[in-house]
Formats: structure tokens, sequence, C-alpha cells
């Protein structure tokens, strides 16, 4: 578009001045529609000869800012460490100022901020830029940045813990520059071994009262062996006492071996009908703890000795 020509003085001084002005729109993208070209020149007839002055022209457009979000694993349980890189590069023809990053991380996820590293990119050059301190509220965690320039990519590196929270979330989380695509990642969170089991604890000792519980007097039993359901064997130690640790959770049995206690057998309970017998059934929560304990009396030969 070409604006009227204004002509400045008298008859016999004549100042002529073309200011043009041009918009340019393409297949550009939504961040960067409009880009302008203006450009001015004077001339003057008055003189000896005319006159004519240099042209200057002024640019002036939209930086276009595309942003990209990873990470260094598809899938993590509680206590893993989860390293997430944001590139956010300028293909644009100008700078974009006040780079402002946010990135929503997903539940149970933890931002450490001793982790933040920063670099910028271009072409095959990579140089290390230190970045602000982040700012963190909730989950949300914003960087910024002064400018970037054209085909300059900045990218952002930083390290987050799964906890076990993270379980109750779905993993994904949200990243974007005010002027730049939405870039997420989701993570797969697994419930870990330790989530998921719990302990099985338990002793084998001899019920003088048969009562099913281990009084002042009634020593433990070594080296008895207990099959649990899943084929584990477990012996006592010396007092008569074992664990289990990482037991699957759910219900959970165990069987006393006697032929492991040569010279004992079964002691009978007087008031629970469910302890007179080899095995135990109990309920394990995820994490939890359960007892298993078996009382056994001397034979009846072994007493009469």
């Amino acid at each position: 578009m070409k604006l009227p020509i204004q002509q400045l003085g008298s008859c016999s001084r004549l100042l002529t001045v073309i200011l043009t002005t041009f918009f340019v729109t393409g297949a550009l993208p939504v961040a960067a529609q409009t880009q302008i070209t203006n450009t001015a020149s004077a001339s003057g007839n008055n003189l000896p000869t005319v006159v004519n002055s240099n042209q200057t022209t002024l640019s002036a457009g939209q930086a276009i800012l595309q942003l990209i979000k990873t990470a260094d694993r598809a899938a993590a349980e509680p206590g893993d460490t989860v390293i997430y890189r944001l590139a956010l590069r300028n293909t644009g023809q100008v700078s974009a100022t006040n780079i402002t990053l946010t990135d929503t991380l997903p539940l149970g996820v933890q931002f450490l901020p001793e982790s933040l590293q920063g670099s910028f990119s271009t072409g095959t050059t990579t140089t290390p830029v230190n970045l602000p301190p982040a700012v963190t509220s909730n989950r949300t965690v914003t960087f910024t940045y002064p400018s970037l320039a054209p085909q300059q990519t900045l990218n952002v590196v930083y390290a987050a813990v799964v906890t076990p929270d993270a379980s109750r979330g779905d993993g994904r989380n949200v990243a974007q520059e005010n002027r730049s695509n939405i870039a997420t990642y989701q993570v797969r969170i697994r419930q870990g071994i330790l989530s998921e089991c719990g302990t099985l604890v338990g002793r084998v000792f001899v019920d003088k009262n048969f009562d099913g519980q281990q009084q002042p007097g009634e020593p433990g039993v070594p080296n008895a062996v207990i099959y649990m359901d899943d084929g584990n064997r477990i012996t006592t130690d010396a007092n008569g006492l074992f664990s289990l640790a990482n037991v699957i959770s759910g219900n959970r049995s165990g069987t006393l071996d006697l032929t492991s206690l040569p010279g004992y057998s079964l002691a009978p309970n007087l008031y629970f009908i469910e302890s007179n017998s080899q095995s135990r059934l109990v309920r394990l929560e995820p994490g939890g703890l359960a007892r298993m304990n078996f009382a056994v009396t001397p034979a009846y030969r072994e007493e009469q000795r």
C-alpha cells in the first residue's frame, strides 16, 4: 500500500516524501501471521539539480516458538528419579524476549531444584547457560530467560523424584511457553515391588499351657521349616523366629513341616479351633506386616524318657 505523496514548502521549494508500507501474510504459524515492512524516502527539486535521499526500510515480525518435551524413561516407580528435558526452538526471524516456560508435573512427582541445567543449541553447537532459579507453585514449575535468538534452541533439563502418591495420578505433565505449542509427556507409573508387597514374621515355640501364645519359659524351636503357598521355604533361627520380606500381598498361607522337628508334634490349642492345624492363613496388606505363629509340644514318647 502506497500512502499519498506529501509536499512541503512553497512553489520555489518542494520536498516530496514517499512512505510505502507492505503487509505480508502467508503460510506462517499462528504465532507469526503478520510481518510488516515499512519503507521511506525523500526528494527535493528546488536545488540546481534534483536530489533524492537514501531509502530506509524497517521490518517487524514475530518469533515462532516450538516446544518439545522428553524424559529419560517411559516408566517409573516410587523412589525412581526421572530426568525431564524441555527444548524450546525459535524458528522465526526475530528474537523472542521474556521467555517464560511453565511445566505442570504429574501428581506425586517432585521437582529437584538443585538439578536444574540449561544450554543453548545452534546447529551442532551447544553452549551451557546459567538459568535463573525456577519458581514452584504446587505442582507447577516456571523457568524464565531473557531472550532467544532466531534459529536458537533453549534446553532446560531437570530431575524429579517419584513418590508413592504418584500411583494415584496418570504420570502426564504439560509444558508451554505462552507463545508456543503445548508439549506433553507421560511416564507410566508402576506400583513397585515394595509398595505391592508386605512382610511375614512368626515363630515356632514349645507351648506348655496350650494357649497358642508364647509365655516366659516357653522356648523357641530352631531349624523348624515353614513352607509358603508360593513355594518359599523358611527356616527358624536359634530362637525359633523367622521373617520373610517382599511377600506379595493378599491371602497368604504357610505350613509347618513337622518332619523337620523330630520329637515334636503340633500342640493342641484349647481356645481357638483354627489353630489346631499345621497351616496358617493370614491377610497381608500392601506394605503391611502379618504374623504366623506355630505351637508345638514334645511327642508322647519323648516325654516318657
